[in-house]
């Protein structure tokens, strides 16, 4: 049996928000540490059934950067969601809302929202 490995290295400032978040992977190529400004974890708890999640972002990430992260989150859960269920009529309106955010973003960037 085979064990993969996802680590996340968080620094917090002294109000214990994010500034620097590291993460590596057994399987990324090198296995070497990168930087990102954003991360999303969901886990489904069975016996709870509910979801357990982490949220957590740096200070200095921009706001219309974090938008869109949470458009390209929702879309790839479009994306698992018709893998894991076939279920295309869900997948299909996760897809069509994350056009409509993206339409959104297009107008708020130009000023016309």
């Amino acid at each position: 049996m085979q064990k993969k490995h996802i680590n996340f290295e968080i620094q917090l400032d002294a109000q214990n928000v994010p500034t620097r978040i590291q993460w590596q992977a057994s399987d990324k190529p090198g296995n070497t540490s990168s930087e990102t400004k954003a991360v999303n974890i969901a886990l489904w708890d069975a016996h709870e059934k509910n979801t357990l999640s982490i949220y957590l972002w740096t200070k200095d990430m921009p706001v219309h950067e974090m938008k869109r992260f949470y458009i390209d989150c929702l879309g790839g859960m479009a994306q698992s969601i018709l893998r894991a269920t076939g279920d295309s009529f869900f997948a299909d309106q996760t897809h069509e809302l994350c056009e409509r955010l993206v339409e959104h973003l297009r107008r708020e960037s130009s000023g016309k929202d």
